[in-house]
């Protein structure tokens, strides 16, 4: 008997039937190899890499074969985290997860600084707190290279179709999307999304109440006023501080040729590039800190957007840096951070500088 097939195909994460024939996918895709050979072996001669692709693909497909479920794959990844952990940070602090259900489901609503790192670090989290991990919310801007979109859904991503045009097909798609979040956490899965869409490139951290008009839009289907409808969604508001933004520099560059030269190009795969400097650049100390669940009433997503943000602000964890860029003194500031700080502010234009004091410095704003 045929089954019917699901209103989120296009934009759900793969199941565990899905898991097998993605990662032969993956095996088979040459670029995705070749970004492998050119990472591990970056310092060898470019005729050894034509060498090293078979030899690569042969080793993932004998350490690959074991993956048979999503389960398997959130334990690798589990794994290798800890392992990056190690040596691109000093370490992550979580607080906040011990006054949540494991059993319950949850939308964890975070500030947005690095486009892989946020919702990899709140699923490292659950994951060695014994909690379910979350199904993750990525954009579809990142959907140019079919190696990300496998390694995306392999690992609980679903898809927000950001780039659809025309008051009906953004209804739909708002609807849908609605509709594929309630139906998750029904079934007792959680979900990662961003506060806004985009990195806060400025440090500022500023819910969109576009976001939380996207989840009441099923609500909105039923009939169910705005406020006892979100708060049936046990929002989590979730502050993630780095101490180092590896992006920071670039981040910095965009802003100036945006808003000083009034042009920026950005490049097909620089979203590509931002997630594999996130993932490799050192990040010194990180917090993940969960917020209070959402249960009073919030008449308007303007409202609740502001509590949001209140939430995301106090439980910021705000380093020497911070202070520093702020020009606000604390005992923790060493001479070799003032020299860190210094040493990102020669690399860019005299301009362009204000914007990387600003993406440190706006978080302490915040806090008061």
């Amino acid at each position: 008997m045929l089954t019917e097939p699901s209103p989120y195909q296009d934009i759900q994460p793969y199941n565990d039937e899905q898991v097998p024939a993605s990662i032969e996918r993956l095996i088979n895709d040459q670029e995705f190899i070749n970004a492998i050979v050119n990472h591990r072996f970056e310092h060898s001669p470019r005729w050894m890499s034509t060498l090293l692709s078979p030899f690569v693909k042969l080793v993932l497909r004998f350490k690959w074969r074991k993956f048979k479920t999503v389960a398997h794959i959130q334990n690798e990844v589990g794994e290798h985290l800890d392992k990056l952990l190690v040596r691109t940070s000093k370490g992550i602090s979580v607080n906040g997860l011990d006054k949540l259900d494991p059993n319950k489901a949850y939308i964890f609503i975070s500030n947005h600084r690095d486009i892989a790192m946020d919702p990899a670090l709140v699923n490292f989290a659950l994951h060695r707190a014994g909690h379910q991990t979350a199904l993750i919310a990525f954009g579809d801007n990142l959907l140019k290279k079919t190696s990300v979109t496998e390694l995306m859904k392999l690992n609980k991503g679903f898809v927000v179709k950001r780039s659809v045009k025309g008051p009906r097909e953004l209804l739909k798609t708002l609807t849908q999307l609605s509709n594929f979040i309630r139906d998750s956490l029904s079934s007792n899965k959680s979900i990662w999304i961003a506060h806004r869409e985009g990195r806060a490139k400025d440090g500022m951290d500023i819910t969109d109440p576009a976001i939380l008009k996207m989840f009441y839009v099923a609500g909105k289907q039923q009939g169910i006023p705005f406020s006892e409808y979100m708060k049936s969604l046990n929002i989590v508001p979730v502050a993630i501080s780095y101490e180092n933004d590896p992006c920071d520099i670039a981040k910095a560059k965009e802003l100036y040729q945006r808003k000083d030269l009034g042009i920026y190009n950005k490049g097909e795969f620089e979203d590509i590039e931002s997630i594999i400097q996130g993932i490799i650049g050192n990040k010194y100390r990180i917090s993940v800190n969960f917020g209070e669940v959402i249960d009073a009433d919030f008449e308007t997503p303007v409202a609740l957007a502001e509590h949001i943000d209140e939430q995301i602000h106090k439980h910021y964890q705000l380093y020497p840096i911070n202070y520093l860029a702020a020009g606000e003194s604390n005992k923790d500031i060493t001479e070799d951070c003032k020299a860190r700080l210094a040493d990102k502010l020669k690399q860019l234009p005299e301009h362009a500088q204000e914007y990387l004091i600003a993406n440190y410095a706006n978080p302490v704003k915040n806090a008061k």
